[in-house]
């Protein structure tokens, strides 16, 4: 298969909508105007509730997996890591969505998965860890492309150092506005009680 093409497919796989769709259908609403106003797990969990985000998480995850994959079931010589990472980008600026999307972490999560679960492994526990001890889900976003970032540069063989790099220039870039608010002291903690006044019922219109 072409390059062209399965990058494409991967492309495409990653603009799969799983947020706003679930909005939509079942709630009524779109997701981009609620909550962090992003269409991903997180902001699925804080306006939708916890059904919600769980199956926006698995579908991302698995956008990010299938994608990964498309080497393998098509067997050609292509790094996994590379059309998943596509499909990343598909998830962040969707065709079926206006370009308007996610922030890349659920869909990142599934690609590592594939195309390797010790980069998944690490970075996610960084992410993890991140938020424990800061209470902010943007920083543990952002600490994951920093952690692919120095694994790069530290494990030998890997040549992916400026893939990353750039990895990280568009995890800062997708969180500009938490950034900008964590800086004017107005970025909510994971835990803050505020949040669940965002919450909406099923079915409600906006």
């Amino acid at each position: 298969m072409p390059l062209f093409t399965l990058f494409l497919f991967a492309y495409l796989i990653g603009s799969f909508p799983t947020a706003l769709i679930i909005g939509k259908v079942f709630y009524g609403i779109d997701i981009r105007k609620y909550g962090s106003f992003n269409p991903g797990a997180t902001n699925s969990l804080r306006v939708l509730g916890k059904t919600a985000g769980i199956v926006v998480l698995l579908f991302d995850v698995g956008k990010g997996a299938l994608a990964a994959a498309l080497p393998f079931f098509f067997e050609t010589d292509i790094d996994p890591l590379y059309s998943g990472l596509v499909a990343v980008i598909g998830h962040c600026f969707p065709i079926f969505a206006g370009f308007r999307g996610g922030k890349a972490i659920a869909t990142t999560a599934g690609a590592l998965l594939i195309a390797s679960p010790l980069m998944l492994l690490v970075s996610y526990i960084t992410f993890f860890l991140v938020i424990f001890i800061t209470k902010y889900v943007f920083l543990g976003s952002i600490s994951v492309g920093i952690t692919l970032l120095l694994y790069s540069l530290i494990e030998p063989g890997l040549k992916n150092e400026l893939l990353f790099f750039l990895y990280v220039i568009l995890l800062i870039y997708l969180h500009r506005s938490n950034i900008i608010n964590f800086w004017n002291h107005q970025e909510p903690m994971f835990h803050d009680k505020k949040l669940k006044k965002d919450r909406i019922n099923p079915k409600k219109k906006p």
